[in-house]
């Protein structure tokens, strides 16, 4: 393995904590939407980087599965944006609060 398992780890954290920064500071759907995908894209680092220490195609092939998961994700996800855009005029994350009881 040519990059340190810790250099993968400390990378695939920072972006970690960078979409989890993005999901509870930003308050636009879309933003929130990017900052989950940042967050599925670092464990998706960690885990190719911990096939590639151990030499196990297992994490290779679940970050497939992943991707294919995150695909299905953001397509149904924009979808869902375009219709509250539609519905309520704005994409603020605070607009949204008809389910409150």
């Amino acid at each position: 393995m040519i990059v340190p398992i810790g250099h993968i780890l400390a990378v695939s954290g920072a972006m970690f904590l960078m979409g989890l920064a993005c999901i509870l500071g930003r308050r636009n759907l879309i933003m929130i939407l990017i900052g989950a995908e940042i967050m599925l894209n670092a464990v998706g680092l960690a885990l190719a980087g911990g096939s590639a220490l151990w030499q196990n195609v297992d994490g290779q092939v679940f970050v497939i599965f992943l991707m294919a998961m995150t695909s299905a994700e953001v397509s149904i996800s924009l979808a869902m944006v375009v219709y509250l855009r539609k519905r309520k005029g704005t994409v603020d994350a605070d607009a949204f609060d008809g389910m409150q009881g």
